[in-house]
């Protein structure tokens, strides 16, 4: 598919309202529940042309914001053992394609965590657009993606007596965006 209708879309300068956005992310605790987390969002700035699969998007998560309600795991998620915040205190995101696969929208991008950068694809569900009462032309989005942790040099676990490992390698990822029309 070379191109795609997306009802309301506009092309322009799309930049991302930090409080209407959240990231936020899942990983499987002594194997038995899940773990939840947000991260402050820095940026994200999409370049929408015409045809919404060209469009161009730069994103950065402040890592330091890790929020997990437990501040002795953050702490020790923000140390050298996961993230290294002081060395590597943000994620990036770019994106190097968009595509319309069995009718789902991603968006695929180059994902760097702790200087380690892989390929991913986000799959998209429009929330769609509409003007705020200012006047604002405004857009939402969800988007999912889950990363092997270990890939991005986030090794450190610990073994279970009863087996296993206390945290899982599959992370899932969870955006959720709002945006707005910066120019047209």
């Amino acid at each position: 598919m070379t191109s795609i209708d997306i009802p309301g879309y506009r092309p322009g300068t799309w930049v991302l309202d930090p409080a209407h956005s959240e990231v936020t992310f899942s990983v499987r605790h002594m194997m038995i529940s899940k773990v939840r987390g947000t991260f402050g969002v820095k940026s994200a700035t999409l370049v929408a042309p015409e045809n919404p699969l060209e469009a161009q998007v730069e994103a950065s998560v402040d890592v330091t914001s890790i929020d997990t309600k437990d501040e002795g795991r953050d702490t020790h998620l923000r140390s050298a053992d996961f993230f290294d915040t002081e060395n590597f205190p943000s994620m990036e995101f770019v994106s190097t394609g968009a595509r319309v696969q069995d009718g789902e929208f991603f968006v695929d991008g180059d994902l760097s965590i702790r200087g380690v950068t892989k390929p991913v694809s986000f799959a998209f569900e429009f929330g769609g657009f509409g003007t705020d009462p200012w006047g604002n032309y405004k857009a939402g989005a969800s988007a999912v993606t889950t990363i092997n942790r270990e890939d991005f040099g986030l090794t450190w676990n610990a073994a279970l007596e009863t087996g296993g490992v206390l945290v899982g390698k599959d992370v899932t990822i969870n955006l959720e965006l709002q945006g707005h029309l910066q120019d047209a």
